[in-house]
């Protein structure tokens, strides 16, 4: 039998560490959570509105800014890791290489990873570095639950109508789900929260 879901599993989530190289992360035991998108696309808002801590992951309103991995404890063996946000122009190409690297790196070397959370903002989903990730996580069948964020600037109408465009473009990738999701109202958080508490419940058990 299992453990019943807590109302907010991700309440109790605090930040362990921040690393500039995949082999400075703590443990790679239990389970992890990731999450990656665009610069600007809401990726922290996400974090803090589904942990229901307003500071919890830095937001900038310079676009291109973190540089880092973020590791955040929701239990012992439970984690989330906020990666470093990609696909800003403004950002020297040098250091889009770098980024490019790193992202590589932690997918390729992480092995508690359990599924990432690929946030767009709704207006402006599937860019070109949206679907090179996505293409790595299918080689590799690793499960993808796409966040399209800041669905408030959108009427529900055109907001579902998006929905539809990007659930009819990726038909062939059967390991992803997708939703509409807005941290300003929190339509869509508990959502979300469900989806990744399934990611992350079998570490409870010991499975």
């Amino acid at each position: 039998m299992s453990n019943p879901k807590p109302t907010n599993p991700f309440r109790t989530t605090t930040f362990i560490s921040s690393a500039a190289k995949v082999a400075q992360l703590t443990g790679d035991e239990g389970a992890e959570i990731a999450f990656a998108g665009r610069s600007n696309a809401g990726k922290s808002s996400a974090i803090n509105a589904i942990t229901d801590h307003r500071g919890l992951a830095r937001t900038s309103r310079t676009p291109g800014r973190t540089q880092l991995i973020n590791l955040f404890a929701v239990s012992e063996q439970q984690r989330l890791a906020d990666l470093p946000g990609y696909g800003y122009a403004k950002v020297p190409e040098a250091m889009r290489q770098q980024w490019g690297q790193l992202l590589g790196d932690y997918f390729a070397r992480r092995q508690s990873l359990r599924g990432l959370v690929l946030v767009m903002d709704v207006r402006h989903p599937l860019k070109d570095s949206d679907h090179q990730l996505l293409a790595w996580c299918e080689q590799r069948s690793m499960p993808v639950h796409l966040l399209l964020t800041k669905a408030d600037k959108l009427s529900r109408g055109a907001a579902n109508a998006q929905l539809q465009r990007v659930r009819q473009q990726l038909t062939a990738q059967p390991a992803m789900t997708l939703q509409l999701f807005s941290a300003l109202n929190r339509s869509g958080v508990e959502a979300a929260r469900q989806q990744l508490w399934q990611w992350l419940e079998p570490t409870v058990e010991g499975g």
